[in-house]
């Protein structure tokens, strides 16, 4: 979720149409917390990746991130997003109720872990070690092969980092992660589960 990035889809017109419902509702409830459109395309690239898969997100918000996945993805894919707000799942579920393989639940992020395991999860909404929550245990929610993304990192200049979360994903065991940049203030976490 960034800061000011529903502001972001301002005056766009080259979006899906599902992405830009998702954005009118994020601007019409006052979300400002929407993943940057460049985040959203990459989502949309590893999404598309995933024919038949089980696709989980935290923190559905007004559902931005959601829509670029459910837009790219195969119809046979499985997309599953939780929220904590009810309020805005309720406004998510209304958005896709028209999309019969996404399902956004109402609860604490880590109550997803019961839809997995996914073949790829954004961890948005909790999850990944960037708040007061523990990072998931990549074995334990994704399948093998699974990919892993997490977005809001700023692109590093140097090295080493003092960022524990950044430094937790990219130093991973299990789940090798890299840094895409995604904007000149933004870069992106994609792992995948060994």
């Amino acid at each position: 979720m960034t800061i000011g990035g529903t502001a972001a889809y301002h005056g766009r017109t080259d979006l899906p149409p599902l992405v830009a419902a998702a954005a009118e509702l994020a601007e019409r409830t006052g979300f400002d917390l929407s993943c940057l459109p460049a985040h959203g395309r990459l989502l949309a690239v590893l999404a598309v990746g995933r024919p038949g898969g089980r696709i989980g997100e935290t923190g559905t918000g007004a559902g931005v991130g959601l829509a670029w996945m459910a837009s790219a993805a195969d119809p046979s894919a499985t997309l599953v997003s939780i929220e904590l707000d009810p309020d805005r799942a309720a406004a998510a579920r209304d958005l896709f109720a028209g999309t019969p393989n996404v399902t956004v639940l109402t609860g604490d992020w880590s109550e997803l872990e019961a839809h997995g395991p996914f073949d790829l999860l954004a961890l948005d909404g909790g999850g990944g070690g960037k708040s007061r929550d523990d990072p998931i245990d990549p074995r334990r929610w994704l399948a093998p092969g699974g990919t892993v993304v997490l977005d809001d990192f700023t692109p590093r200049t140097d090295w080493p980092v003092d960022d524990a979360p950044r430094l937790h994903w990219l130093a991973h065991p299990d789940a090798p992660c890299t840094e895409v940049v995604t904007g000149p203030t933004s870069c992106t976490l994609v792992g995948t589960l060994r």
